[in-house]
């Protein structure tokens, strides 16, 4: 078998792409899938993990630095790049390929998410990231959000046409429909693109959840006819994804997959309230995945724990996105596997650190003197070069060269990590991988 640049093992004989978009199984292994994804930017072998790039840009790290720590693929925001620089503005340089300097597949969310971030997640007190799952909040952080009282104003108004956005950076209002998605997607030039829809929070009940659901529907369809009925802007075929909607409930959930895997998308997605808690995320999974086709490529949106990835691999999905690893790293916090040589320090104690989450919080006055690098056993360029007490320094000093390393290191730990579940499928042993991760 050869290898590919994230140590993969990898057939020989798998499928190329040179201009165009596709996806083929090589292997299956219950219903995990080693696959391979095609796009006229290069191939990316599956499952995958997609770095968030909101702005254009990994935040901290150059697109570079970001390729040479396993990235493969990237994820844009259509409704930020649509604020600032404007569409019209990354379509002259050619698409967001050429504007941001990155020769890899690029995906770009429909905006959908916004109704969710700029809407529910204000008025609920739930984000999508470290709150994603209600149930497993802290105790404090659900009492705050339970006492707030009055719900916070948010800055959408969702309606059948479309959702008229409040803009956060000067307030001027913004209507975007399905057309107005497509069409923006269409000149940012992303190798994927995603159906507008509306993502719902876990504290919308099943009333709501089943209407904003139909509702998807009929913008999947508003956007697929805007996609088949326009021409891609930059010279390479782009794909259309679908987004499953329905929330933690079962029979909109198998609802949505019916009627979104019937449509000529070119791969599924799933979004919106996957569950107050991983046991109703992978219950969601389980109701949904089987229905999906077995030979478009399934992306689960905002996933991007250790735990929560096995899960859903073990369930059939190929890709994910989320902000969590490169978020966490701007804040101190670095991702290393339970087990891992974590801490010995100079001539004093060990020091753990790590958590459930897999989470090593570089601000403990611990690590100041700790010579280790972040993870002995990673290859990346920080882990190379630099101590848990250099990075510890940056960070209480403020500097800015503090979030770039650790950032590097977390997308590098995430590349592992992908690299290792697909040799397992390959292997046939991805239980043995899970547990000896988990446990």
């Amino acid at each position: 078998m050869d290898m590919n640049p994230s140590g993969t093992p990898i057939r020989t004989d798998r499928p190329t792409a040179t201009d165009g978009f596709g996806f083929t199984v090589l292997q299956e292994h219950g219903l995990a899938r080693l696959g391979m994804l095609l796009t006229a930017h290069g191939n990316v072998p599956t499952p995958a993990f997609v770095a968030v790039g909101t702005q254009a840009t990994v935040k901290s790290v150059t697109p570079e630095a970001a390729k040479a720590a396993g990235v493969e693929l990237l994820f844009a925001n259509t409704y930020h790049l649509y604020l600032r620089p404007g569409a019209e503005v990354v379509a002259a340089h050619g698409g967001l390929h050429r504007f941001m300097n990155f020769s890899g597949p690029i995906l770009t969310d429909s905006g959908g998410f916004q109704v969710f971030s700029l809407g529910a997640s204000i008025e609920h007190g739930v984000g999508k990231v470290a709150s994603i799952f209600p149930d497993e909040q802290q105790p404090s952080v659900r009492a705050r959000r339970e006492d707030n009282g009055a719900p916070a104003q948010g800055f959408v108004r969702v309606s059948e046409e479309g959702v008229e956005f409040r803009s956060h950076i000067d307030g001027s209002r913004h209507l975007f429909t399905p057309e107005l998605s497509i069409a923006v997607q269409r000149s940012l030039g992303a190798d994927i693109v995603l159906a507008f829809d509306e993502c719902t929070s876990p504290l919308h009940d099943q009333a709501y959840t089943a209407a904003s659901m139909e509702r998807t529907h009929r913008w999947a369809g508003r956007s697929l006819a805007a996609f088949e009925g326009s021409a891609e802007q930059h010279g390479y075929p782009q794909a259309l994804y679908g987004i499953v909607q329905g929330g933690a409930f079962r029979a909109l959930r198998e609802r949505s997959a019916g009627i979104i895997g019937a449509m000529p998308f070119g791969g599924i997605a799933v979004g919106g309230n996957l569950g107050a808690s991983h046991e109703q995320m992978h219950a969601v999974l389980d109701w949904t995945v089987p229905l999906l086709p077995v030979d478009k490529p399934r992306h689960l949106l905002g996933i991007g724990d250790v735990a929560g990835i096995l899960a859903a691999v073990e369930r059939g999905i190929d890709t994910f996105d989320c902000v969590m690893p490169t978020r966490n790293a701007r804040a101190g916090t670095v991702l290393l596997r339970r087990g891992e040589l974590t801490a010995t320090g100079r001539g004093g104690p060990g020091r753990s650190g790590v958590n459930a989450g897999f989470r090593l919080n570089l601000l403990n006055a611990g690590y100041s003197d700790d010579l280790l690098p972040v993870d002995p056993s990673c290859d990346c360029y920080t882990c190379a070069n630099y101590s848990r007490a250099y990075l510890r320094h940056l960070f209480k000093a403020g500097e800015q060269l503090a979030q770039q390393l650790a950032t590097i290191h977390n997308l590098r730990f995430m590349a592992r990590l992908m690299a290792d579940i697909r040799q397992a499928i390959d292997e046939g042993s991805l239980g043995e991988l899970k547990a000896s991760i988990l446990s």
